[in-house]
């Protein structure tokens, strides 16, 4: 077979390719179960194989965490064109890995939130089946999103899913509303907080760097800024998120060792980036070069902290049945064996790999064009709203917030589109009688003046624009002024993704608690 022949093959049956190496995988680890994990001696055959069962639906889970989630890390860092797809998820199937294994901890918490009371079931086997329906609920829920293209909250998902079998189990008066609440404040929070935030990083990047008449010897100064900006972000994140299990620092122990990062990197960056900016174009092109580096550094952290902190999502319950069936007891933390951490370690890389690749091109191209200034903007959001959010102790998604950003981003892009085509139409109404060579030289001019300049030059169209309206009448006729309001309006978000992402996050939570308790109810019925 030739390698265009080959290719074609795996073209035309990857998506069968793709499901049976998926059903291989979970196979062996149902296998690897029944070697290590179910090995324990006496234990009922019915225990045993709801472990083995357990154990495969919790590897689902979390190929189903890693295939949805990696957008958040790998999204922008590829829609930019820092990364490649295919360097993307092995940085991402590595780094995932390592968080998981590494910092994944000791000790998972399996009642998300305190979204339920532990205490009104106390029967380890009910216990058992609560969170093994919580657990299959949340994985089909993100299998669907997935196959959607709607990047979910995996959290949300497993925290809705605890709380419909919860109830099925043991009645409305264990939920904590307390929380619930919270959660749906979130829901509107933390898109708004990313978007906010990465519209501000943004228009601070144009405003000292790219609306400058000299870009690259603005970048040669402020980039090293950013870059140890970065620094103290993510030094402080990895810290309090991503190393959370295995070192406990307050947070303002780690915002100051953050700091000292930052100002070692800055120190030792500064002249480098300077002459790198040198030697680039002065265009946005030349600027965005300067970024490639610190977002692939930025992309494979968050995709460590990602499966340190996110594991959890998908072996929290396999823990607390592994549990319930071994010791006969009802754990709300469970301690988590190393077989547990190496199926979600996995399951995260395989489902990345074999899955990753549809979300991350959705954030990265489908929701708006992203450049490496914006992805910056997008992973600076994320992570600074994230430790403010975590120090006030909020419910935040990590997905919200990075969503959010993405629209931030583009929604941005939008008004200054608008803002632009209008001062385009005040420099065209000032020169009403100029030749179309005298236009363009203007408004090549007016393009590459600096911020006050622009409003100097507009001002004197305006006044030249009044004097011609004085003496000849308006200046544009209304199919002229129709034309204009329709170039006003150019969107450069897609509307269609926004809804389709926004009804998902809306009905994650409502939705994997129905499914959950109907599976309660089938597993009552069948193990009971």
């Amino acid at each position: 077979m030739t390698k265009k022949s080959r290719a074609r093959f795996l073209l035309k049956h990857k998506e069968a390719l793709q499901l049976g190496a998926a059903l291989s995988f979970l196979l062996v680890v149902a296998l690897y179960a029944a070697a290590t994990g179910a090995s324990t001696t006496g234990l009922t055959s019915s225990a045993i194989w709801l472990l083995i069962v357990a154990a495969a639906v919790g590897a689902y889970m979390a190929m189903n965490v890693g295939a949805n989630d990696v957008a958040n890390n790998m999204g922008p860092a590829v829609g930019s064109g820092a990364m490649t797809m295919g360097w993307a998820i092995v940085v991402a199937a590595v780094f995932e890995t390592l968080g998981a294994i590494v910092a994944g901890g000791d000790v998972v918490g399996t009642i998300k939130g305190g979204i339920i009371q532990p205490d009104s079931i106390t029967d380890p086997s009910l216990f058992a089946w609560v969170m093994f329906s919580a657990l299959l609920a949340g994985a089909l829920w993100l299998n669907l999103a997935t196959a959607l293209r709607a990047p979910v909250s995996t959290t949300h998902s497993i925290i809705g899913a605890v709380l419909g079998a919860g109830i099925a189990a043991g009645g409305w008066d264990m939920v904590n509303w307390n929380m619930i609440g919270a959660i749906v404040m979130s829901w509107v929070v933390s898109p708004l907080a990313g978007c906010a935030m990465a519209a501000a990083f943004l228009y601070m990047i144009k405003r000292s760097v790219t609306y400058r008449s000299e870009k690259t010897d603005a970048a040669s100064r402020i980039v090293p800024l950013l870059i140890g900006l970065m620094v103290w972000a993510y030094t402080t994140y990895m810290l309090l998120k991503g190393l959370g299990q295995l070192v406990h620092v307050k947070a303002w122990a780690a915002m100051l060792i953050g700091l000292v990062a930052a100002l070692v990197v800055w120190w030792l960056v500064r002249k480098p980036i300077a002459r790198m900016a040198m030697r680039q174009s002065n265009s946005k092109d030349g600027v965005n070069r300067l970024f490639t580096w610190p977002l692939v550094c930025s992309a494979a952290l968050l995709s460590f902290a990602h499966g340190a902190s996110d594991v959890s999502n998908a072996i929290g319950p396999l823990a607390a049945i592994y549990e319930a069936v071994q010791a006969g007891a009802i754990a709300t933390r469970a301690a988590t064996p190393m077989w547990i951490m190496v199926i979600g370690a996995l399951g995260l890389a395989v489902g990345l790999a074999l899955y990753g690749g549809r979300l991350i091109r959705t954030v990265g191209k489908e929701i708006t064009e992203l450049d490496n200034m914006r992805a910056y903007a997008i992973a600076m959001a994320t992570t600074i709203t994230v430790i403010a959010a975590t120090q006030m102790g909020m419910p935040i998604s990590t997905t919200h917030v990075t969503i959010g950003a993405v629209f931030g981003v583009g929604f941005l892009r939008e008004l200054l589109k608008v803002n632009y085509t209008k001062m385009e139409a005040v420099v065209f109404a000032g020169h009403q009688g100029a030749d179309r060579h005298e236009v363009e030289a203007y408004l090549n001019r007016f393009e590459a003046a600096e911020v006050h300049e622009k409003k100097r030059m507009l001002a004197d169209m305006k006044r030249r624009a009044k004097a011609h309206e004085a003496t000849e009448g308006a200046v544009f006729g209304k199919k002229e002024q129709k034309a204009l309001k329709k170039a006003y309006k150019k969107e450069l978000v897609k509307r269609s993704a926004v809804l389709r992402i926004v009804a998902a996050w809306i009905i994650t939570v409502p939705a994997t608690a129905v499914l959950a308790a109907v599976l309660f109810y089938i597993v009552r019925a069948v193990l009971g």
